[in-house]
């Protein structure tokens, strides 16, 4: 390889790690030193946040689930499903709880231009706003995949990004100890919990693992003294 191909492929390998760095730092050993980017809030309980919605079968399930046990959460809405089903999403609102942008398609940000994410957000954000009369605050890329792109669209519209620290893989469907177990492994006093209201890019039927879920994951939030919150109460403002 000569010097000129040596030089465009470190130029190329350099521009890859700068345009993953924000996906590595929310994902690796990194993300100790950004507590707030994952969610890291106050002491004395957890961030409980829900994305891919709304849905016509998994969202009002869900709220269902919340209401029994005096929960509420943040919700990450899609553009797309919020065009396809606006009454569920106002449905969110009404229940009281926080509405939150997911992004307009599901897809990763690393695998995408800058100006396509920069769309997709201020697309979203714009039609989230307008169908549930909220001003969103938060801003989760789809599968946690944030860009150094994605980092300055979401800046670009007021919105402050967030990741998680515990999931619980509900996705997958399956048993409900088996999301349990997954949550268990990140919980911690202070973290921010993963789950999801839609099976729109998962399992289908997901949800119902989901619903099912829930009241054992109140069993363990309580062993542990945590309490449930959505993230506007769970991150400090910033001074």
């Amino acid at each position: 390889m000569n010097t000129g191909a040596k030089l465009a492929t470190a130029v190329a390998v350099s521009a890859a790690a700068a345009h993953a760095l924000p996906m590595a730092t929310a994902h690796g050993p990194l993300r100790r030193l950004t507590p707030r980017y994952v969610g890291r809030g106050r002491s004395g309980g957890v961030a409980l946040t829900f994305d891919d919605g709304p849905d016509p079968l998994g969202t009002p399930a869900v709220l269902a689930g919340l209401a029994e046990l005096g929960w509420t959460a943040t919700f990450f809405l899609l553009g797309s499903q919020v065009q396809q089903f606006p009454d569920v999403a106002r449905a969110v609102v009404a229940a009281g709880h926080e509405i939150a942008v997911h992004g307009h398609m599901h897809r990763s940000h690393l695998l995408r231009t800058p100006r396509d994410v920069r769309l997709d957000i201020a697309r979203a954000l714009a039609d989230i706003s307008e169908v549930t009369g909220t001003h969103p605050r938060w801003y989760r890329a789809p599968y946690g995949h944030f860009s150094a792109g994605t980092l300055r669209a979401a800046a670009a519209v007021g919105l402050e990004p967030i990741v998680w620290t515990a999931w619980g893989c509900d996705w997958r469907g399956g048993p409900a100890d088996e999301v349990r177990r997954h949550v268990v492994r990140g919980l911690d006093d202070g973290g921010t919990v993963l789950l999801h209201d839609s099976d729109c890019t998962s399992v289908p039927g997901s949800w119902r693992t989901t619903v099912a879920a829930l009241p054992l994951l109140a069993a363990e939030f309580d062993r542990r003294g945590l309490a449930v919150r959505p993230v506007r109460d769970h991150l400090p403002d910033q001074g």
